[in-house]
């Protein structure tokens, strides 16, 4: 390699990866560690943490093999699942209990109590974000309430996101957040450069268990000797969905793009615009740069990959996602079969927690394939409700850039383009997320000077998909989607 690559960290919910990339954004290896999930009730879903931190480092150092060695690697960049609540002890390094996914759902009585007590309006004023147990705060406050370790620690007790976690374990104890993964906590006001008080006191989260908040470019420390066998600086910090908005190089107002990963999650470019949505859509901090600070408007989906996933491993009506693509087009139609995703309850524009998933239309001539074909259809749906609520704020997508996993199957874009009735562009390297994050690194790095310099040396070749399908059957499809939302 005649320049040095930069290793990304990309933390997902079922799986971790290291990958490296080089300066010009080709992808020269990938090391990848499945993470164990737990539902240890209805409703919950945990990692353990020290599986996650004992993963990535395995995958990490394949990666640093492959590039021969720490001093061949120019920086770290990491991206991360954002929400998910990680607790642990300053003294030791070791969690103090299991991290609560951000799919989790156990804190929807609190959230429900902070709504009847008129809270919402406020604190969505203040975020940019809906009461929801989607986000940090009520998991943090629920892990002070339930699990004695936690609630013993004292001045010892560290919370963080993933990203926080793997910094801590990375560099031996430097505990930061980065801008993007703490205005998901919801103890963060969208403005401001630091913690809330007052949020912090409304949700009873002590302030001096959290983390520094940095921006998302700029030297975060070193890793230890003992990773890797001489220090990597770390150079990029940024929560999974906003580097996917800037893998794909939305980086001017107006743009969108859709990760089609565990969940689906649409962020639009905001520039330097606080958002607010008056639609129950989410405004997010995009990026945070010395004296720069740019939003996004997001509208989340719960369930997108994670229900191909269910239909393989607990339906069996698939034997591998890469399967669902071709059972798909083996049918004309769903066969009247309509099914709504609600298996994580029901996010953006909806937010209902109470919501649990239906099919609906089934016959004794149903097939399996009918059945995966309405489950594909239903991410279509759900995406449009979203542009309607993203158009109502003022925000409508001009087209629509979708990564992540699932965005590999043509059959799921093509559909996509066909409801929302705009071009979808999707590009040849679908990881956009680590790709965001390899440009965040490479800019710290000072391999570039800017992120639009980054984004145009290491973007990715797209591929674009015009609708198709006839005004009548999308009406119908629709028409069964709204009556299916109004039954649930």
């Amino acid at each position: 390699m005649s320049e040095r690559p930069i290793l990304v960290l990309d933390e997902g919910t079922t799986s971790t990866r290291a990958m490296l990339y080089a300066p010009d954004g080709r992808r020269l290896g990938m090391a990848q560690a499945d993470l164990s999930q737990y539902y240890p009730r209805p409703g919950w879903v945990e990692h353990d943490a020290a599986e996650i931190w004992d993963r990535t480092l395995a995958c990490a150092r394949d990666m640093v093999a492959l590039a021969g060695g720490a001093d061949r690697v120019a920086a770290i960049g990491i991206t991360n699942q954002r929400e998910t609540v990680v607790a642990w002890d300053r003294r030791t390094g070791e969690p103090l209990a299991p991290a609560i996914v951000w799919q989790d759902r156990r804190t929807a009585d609190h959230c429900a109590a902070l709504r009847e007590a008129g809270k919402e309006e406020a604190i969505q004023r203040r975020t940019g974000l809906v009461i929801d147990p989607y986000f940090s705060a009520t998991k943090m406050r629920w892990l002070l309430d339930h699990a004695p370790a936690v609630a013993a620690a004292g001045s010892a007790l560290a919370f963080g996101t993933v990203e926080s976690w793997l910094m801590w374990k990375l560099t031996g104890g430097l505990h930061v957040s980065d801008a993007s993964n703490a205005s998901r906590t919801q103890l963060m006001a969208l403005d401001a450069a630091d913690w809330d008080r007052g949020l912090c006191d409304l949700f009873g989260v002590p302030p001096h268990a959290l983390p520094e908040i940095v921006d998302n470019i700029g030297p975060f420390g070193e890793t230890q000797d003992q990773w890797f066998g001489r220090p990597i600086p770390i150079r990029g910090l940024m929560g999974d969905q906003q580097a996917a908005t800037i893998g794909q190089a939305c980086l001017t107002p107006g743009d969108a793009k859709a990760t089609l990963g565990t969940g689906a999650f649409v962020l639009a470019h905001m520039g330097s615009s606080v958002p607010v949505s008056r639609h129950r859509l989410l405004g997010t901090l995009l990026c945070r740069l010395p004296g720069e600070t740019s939003y996004a408007l997001e509208g989340s989906l719960f369930v997108a990959g994670s229900l191909i996933q269910w239909l393989r491993d607990e339906l069996r009506l698939i034997a591998t996602a890469e399967e669902s693509e071709a059972m798909a087009r083996s049918v004309p139609d769903s066969g009247g079969v309509a099914m709504l995703p609600a298996l994580a309850g029901l996010g953006a524009p909806h937010w209902r927690a109470d919501a649990r998933g239906a099919i609906h239309g089934l016959t004794l001539g149903t097939k399996r394939a009918h059945i995966v074909r309405a489950a594909l259809e239903s991410l279509s749906h759900q995406l449009h409700d979203l542009a309607g609520a993203f158009a109502a704020d003022g925000m409508p997508w001009r087209a629509l850039c979708i990564d992540g996993g699932m965005s590999a199957n043509d059959w799921i874009a093509q559909d996509l383009a066909d409801i929302l009735q705009l071009r979808v562009d999707r590009p040849a390297d679908v990881e956009t997320t680590a790709r965001g994050a390899a440009m965040l690194a490479a800019v710290g790095a000072g391999l570039f000077p800017s992120l639009a310099e980054a984004a145009g040396a290491m973007g990715a070749e797209r591929r674009s998909f015009a609708p198709a399908l006839p005004d009548d059957v999308r009406g119908e499809r629709l028409g069964r989607w709204q009556a299916l939302l109004a039954s649930a």
